[in-house]
């Protein structure tokens, strides 16, 4: 049994005629009476039998046939599937926290890219999953991006991690709070006060966990917030102080950035692929780049 007879099957059931068959086919007509008769051999079965002019299938033919014609439509709709990704080997499909693609990704991918001709250049495209790390690795996990840029959660254990930036986290308040002339604190000092925190949608709300834990107490969460940009903004307009990562647009603020003297306050963002999935010759390119240039 081979797919070209269960092709000329499923002609030969639509039109109940040997002639009409064999023509859309471009075939004799004796061409596909033998495969017709080398099927039903094969299958010990008789497909098909003589109702006037016409052929039809017998009842064994007829279940036979729904059958092959849901695997040809399978086979079909796999093979164009298969079609478009062959298109898509120049593609790079990737996902990103916020910070990273306002500061380090683009000039990354610029320095990448200018390794290429402009024949042979691979595309970007970047998944639309959120800036947060849990949406963005869950994107990854499901195979909808191709690499990720993010925060690692260690509950995500299909996907390989590798360092790319180290980020100090810094103490931010209010010009007028208690604790914003000091030249740097010790996490335990924030404790008494209101803070704005990170909700566990966002992958800092694990590190910030982490931060506390180490200092013995955890912090009086007024407002939970999910980034970084807003959590410094609710601190500018006095809801609270927070730990967020240093970023260069809390220099603008008004607001007093502090470094925390203990416990070790830094994070490592990674670059993270899932491990049993394939990656074409361009993402595996990227992936190389940023191991070498890291």
């Amino acid at each position: 049994m081979n797919l070209q007879q269960l092709t000329y099957l499923s002609v030969l059931a639509q039109t109940q005629n040997y002639t009409q068959a064999a023509k859309i086919l471009s075939i004799t007509q004796s061409t596909l009476s033998h495969s017709m008769s080398n099927l039903e051999e094969e299958l010990g079965i008789k497909l098909f039998e003589q109702q006037g002019r016409s052929i039809v299938l017998t009842k064994a033919g007829k279940l036979f046939n729904e059958g092959t014609l849901k695997s040809l439509q399978i086979l079909h709709t796999t093979i164009e599937e298969t079609q478009k990704h062959k298109d898509e080997k120049n593609i790079i499909t990737l996902g990103a926290i916020r910070p990273l693609f306002h500061h380090w990704l683009p000039g990354v991918l610029k320095n990448f890219l200018n390794g290429f001709s402009d024949e042979s250049k691979p595309a970007i495209a970047f998944n639309k999953s959120g800036g947060f790390s849990t949406s963005i690795l869950k994107s990854l996990q499901e195979e909808e991006c191709d690499i990720a840029f993010c925060s690692k959660i260690d509950s995500y254990s299909a996907i390989d991690y590798f360092p790319i930036l180290e980020q100090r986290f810094v103490l931010i308040t209010p010009f007028n709070h208690p604790l914003s002339q000091k030249e740097s604190v010790d996490l335990v000092e924030t404790l008494p006060y209101d803070q704005i925190t990170f909700s566990i949608t966002s992958g800092l709300s694990f590190e910030t966990t982490r931060l506390f834990s180490l200092s013995g107490g955890s912090p009086k969460s007024a407002y939970a917030v999910e980034e970084d940009e807003s959590v410094a903004g609710m601190v500018a307009a006095g809801f609270g102080i927070a730990i967020v990562p240093e970023m260069p647009i809390l220099q603008t603020m008004p607001i007093s950035v502090i470094p925390i003297r203990f416990p070790e306050s830094r994070r490592l963002l990674y670059m993270a692929t899932l491990k049993q999935h394939y990656q074409n010759p361009a993402s595996q390119a990227l992936i190389d780049f940023v191991k070498k240039s890291t």
